[in-house]
């Protein structure tokens, strides 16, 4: 049964909140601890980019399954300035320092920006 947990970014006590529920759901899942950690800290990093770049935005937690495999799925939206070199940003240089971690402690990661508009982050971790 697909379980999804939707937290608004606004404050940095958001932040904390959608720590807890994506280790509450990694957990239920059966991910171990150091997956759990992973996720995590994944989700830390979204909702802190969304916090200080964005000054709000969304991260919708839910389970997935796909053939033979269940895990966790992560979407952090936001409608803020968006980012300008999105290739920069993933390997570490300018201001999203956050991504490139992120990348490394998921499975699968994609990243839609537009200058003006916002920015969505999807990332995916398989158990």
């Amino acid at each position: 049964m697909e379980k999804i947990k939707e937290i608004s970014i606004k404050n940095s006590e958001d932040i904390i909140l959608a720590r807890q529920s994506v280790r509450e759901l990694a957990r239920e899942l059966g991910f171990g601890l150091v997956d759990q950690t992973r996720i995590t800290t994944a989700v830390s990093e979204l909702a802190r980019n969304i916090y200080m770049y964005a000054k709000k935005g969304m991260i919708s937690i839910r389970t997935v399954s796909e053939i033979g495999k269940m895990g966790i799925e992560i979407i952090a939206k936001d409608n803020g300035p968006g980012i300008i070199d999105i290739e920069m940003a993933i390997q570490g240089g300018g201001g999203g320092q956050g991504l490139p971690g992120t990348k490394r402690l998921m499975s699968e990661f994609e990243i839609k920006s537009k200058v003006g508009i916002g920015t969505t982050v999807v990332v995916k971790k398989w158990l």
